[in-house]
């Protein structure tokens, strides 16, 4: 038998404040009192004054392509096209014998409209394709030889679920949008070394791990990435829990739907309790920056343009039956007010025709909801799973998104404490490597509706700003409620698994732009170090 106590600091179970916690074999065994007195012969760990909570999960990631972005060009820290272009240019240098440049996530918003020209690359390398992933991971910019590579030319009509912009001569710019676009160059790809993807993954968790977060939902997962999970699993290189979200593609979904339940049922047999694939992730729309988020009302742009829908007609209501009577989760992105519409629509569908069951299904995002669905989340026990760093007048926000929808549009984006006090069973997700995953820097967001510089005084949209406590559920509580765990995980009772955080201060009482300095002096995973600040 393994004891270990914590003492010295505040402990919060996520309900209730206390001093003591006793965990034995990785499980919660007593808090308070009761925890000194069933201490003897337990290890001893002080807080030293901080505070001890449960650890987070992210209820919506891609921590697979998080971890692959360090195995190429660092473009992301880049603040402008010149510094991406040096960067390509000194990673292709370094990386003679690589086939092609393969990275991400580049900035959108540092190019007009967010359209990067192929030229700027070739200027780096024009001997070798390069192929680079804005951060909204909707988005492709490549270069002339990477076009060539896929057979992109000024005759190439847009493909289905995809666009191919064009300079003002009719050649082809170099920026792909969306998947159908953007699949004719990854068709083309050569497939990365499993090495390097294992890799990614223990890359993944460092990155996690020292974050605090000891649970992630990835929210796009093809039968390659299964294999990756699954060869991990077996050679014990999972260091935190994973739930795999399988991609449900409407160009291929009757094929696809007969291998949902061969790959559960393939990550069941390892065994392993840190991975399981027990849902479906649904694309309904794109993004409002791409002008492909699905809307009711068209953009400011054009009459007649109201985005990209997915799934034509009644499509994703079926596709999303099909997925729920195999038992697995439905989670569906949905960005602008139409696509939220028509997964609320497709889950309320699901409901009338498969029955009333725990299904507990996932609308991912909801950034523009119109004012006649906010309260049909909580009518159809659908966990709205958002993510709270978006919440704020960034660059993104004010250069690509505004401007797209309008201002008063803008003002109905991300209605997080609407959806909550509504009855809906609120869960945060970080959506990294597309933003940070690190939970501070969006319960930030969260409770204050401002960014890193304090703009706005008082917050945008101030009537969404969320108590910090709430905020702190939702990234905890709440995301163990949308992974089926909340007996397991997600609060400190006994009987619950030891994941948990230790903060050097408590974040209920940290000034709300302070909070993204908190640091993380342990993780616990199962009551062992996952993590350690003096590691």
């Amino acid at each position: 038998m393994t004891a270990t106590i914590f003492t010295g600091g505040v402990i919060w179970t996520g309900s209730a404040e206390t001093d003591a916690l006793l965990v034995v074999d990785g499980v919660v065994r007593a808090v308070g009192d009761q925890a000194r007195a069933s201490a003897a012969g337990a290890d001893q760990v002080d807080l030293d004054g901080g505070l001890l909570m449960p650890s987070f999960g992210d209820g919506h990631a891609h921590p697979l392509y998080g971890g692959l972005e360090y195995a190429g060009p660092p473009v992301r820290p880049c603040n402008s096209v010149d510094e991406i272009v040096l960067a390509v240019k000194k990673f292709a240098d370094e990386h003679p014998d690589d086939e092609w440049i393969i990275g991400a996530s580049y900035d959108s918003s540092l190019a007009p409209d967010g359209l990067f020209d192929a030229r700027w690359l070739d200027s780096a390398v024009p001997d070798r394709p390069v192929a680079l992933r804005a951060w909204d991971y909707h988005t492709m910019w490549v270069n002339s030889v990477a076009l060539q590579r896929a057979g992109i030319t000024a005759d190439t009509p847009d493909p289905v679920l995809g666009e191919i912009p064009h300079r003002e001569d009719g050649s082809v710019l170099g920026t792909l949008r969306e998947w159908g676009a953007v699949d004719l160059v990854t068709a083309v790809m050569p497939k990365r070394d499993e090495g390097v993807r294992l890799a990614a993954l223990g890359t993944a968790a460092d990155y996690y791990l020292a974050r605090g977060v000891t649970w992630v939902q990835d929210a796009w997962v093809e039968p390659d990435d299964v294999d990756t999970y699954i060869a991990a699993a077996r050679n014990d290189l999972l260091r935190m829990r994973f739930n795999l979200a399988l991609y449900a593609d409407p160009r291929h979904f009757d094929s696809q739907v007969k291998g949902f339940d061969d790959a559960r049922r393939r990550v069941d047999e390892v065994g392993s309790p840190l991975l399981t694939a027990k849902t479906v992730k649904f694309f309904a729309d794109g993004v409002i920056e791409n002008e492909t988020g699905a809307l009711l009302a068209p953009y400011c742009s054009a009459l007649h343009n109201h985005g990209q829908s997915n799934w034509e007609g009644d499509a994703l209501a079926e596709a999303a039956r099909q997925v729920d009577d195999l038992g697995l989760q439905i989670h569906i992105h949905a960005i602008g007010d139409a696509a939220v519409r028509q997964a609320l629509d497709a889950i309320e569908y699901v409901v009338r025709h498969n029955g009333s069951r725990d299904r507990r299904p996932v609308i991912a995002h909801a950034q523009l909801v119109d004012d006649a669905d906010v309260g049909r989340f909580a009518e159809l026990g659908v966990i709205p799973n958002m993510q709270p760093l978006w919440a704020q007048l960034d660059a993104l926000m004010t250069v690509l998104t505004v401007p797209r929808i309008g201002a008063e549009r803008a003002d109905k984006q991300y209605r997080i404490r609407s959806i909550a006090e509504s009855g809906a069973p609120l869960a945060f997700g970080s959506d990294w490597p597309v933003s940070s995953g690190k939970p501070f820097d969006g319960i930030a967001v969260a409770v204050s509706r401002q960014t890193a510089e304090g703009e706005p005084a008082g917050g945008w949209t101030p009537n969404e700003i969320l108590p910090i406590e709430r905020a702190l559920c939702a990234y905890t509580a709440g995301v163990a409620y949308q992974a089926f765990a909340e007996d397991g995980w997600g609060r400190l009772m006994p009987g619950a698994s030891a994941d948990l955080v230790w903060l050097d201060r408590d974040p209920r009482t940290t000034a709300a732009l302070d909070i993204p300095s908190l640091h993380v002096r342990g993780t616990y995973l199962c009551g062992t170090p996952a993590y350690s600040a003096t590691d």
